[in-house]
């Protein structure tokens, strides 16, 4: 009854360079931005933090890149290559530039957690939606887990066959072979179309009109 789909692009690896930090600090991260260059770190795995500095120029175009956070990089530095996601992007609070970027180190054998958004497509056919009823987008993120080449960028939700009164639930999210859900999210009403079917709406007017007549 419900059709609910997902995209997924192919998955390629992220290969960025980068330059290991000898000197970390507030003095040393401000005279990497004044360079125009962006210090990060990468951690986890249970080895030490390794301080490194970004091409500024490159890494700002980089960040454009839909579904960035779901993709798996491999850091090249002097000390060979780490494979790691991207966790978190700091900006300027006033001009909005990447100031840190901060990496954790990942096995690519070994199932990750991430967060997706989620979209739906065909607001404009939706049986449901051209009925009169409306449409709750409600949950615009699902938590995933799987291996980091094939967990989705995002999910899709096709509202075209969907009608009046049908939910969609975590549970009814079609993931990819190898990819479940996070905890929790099975039991959220992800979108929702809410109204009345024009039969119901009939009904209770000619009851209201017999109901005036008496």
């Amino acid at each position: 009854m419900l059709n609910k789909c997902y995209k997924k692009d192919i998955k390629m690896a992220i290969n960025i360079n980068a330059e290991i930090r000898n000197v970390a600090g507030k003095g040393a991260a401000r005279s990497i931005r004044n360079n125009k260059n962006i210090p990060a770190v990468i951690y986890g795995e249970k080895k030490a933090p390794v301080a490194i500095e970004l091409n500024g120029r490159e890494f700002e175009m980089l960040v454009k890149v839909p579904g960035l956070r779901t993709k798996l990089f491999q850091i090249a530095t002097s000390n060979g290559t780490e494979d790691a996601m991207l966790m978190d992007i700091q900006y300027h609070p006033v001009s909005d530039a990447v100031i840190h970027a901060d990496f954790k180190r990942i096995d690519v054998k070994k199932p990750v957690n991430v967060v997706v958004p989620v979209e739906v497509v065909n607001v404009e056919t939706s049986k449901g939606l051209k009925l009169g009823g409306t449409l709750n987008f409600a949950v615009r993120k699902v938590a995933l887990r799987g291996l980091v080449d094939v967990i989705p960028e995002k999910i899709t939700i096709d509202l075209a066959d969907l009608t009046i009164g049908d939910v969609v639930h975590g549970s009814d999210l079609v993931l990819p072979n190898g990819v479940e859900l996070g905890l929790h999210q099975a039991e959220l009403a992800f979108a929702t179309i809410g109204g009345k079917m024009p039969a119901e709406e009939d009904d209770k007017k000619a009851a209201a009109t017999a109901a005036a007549k008496k």
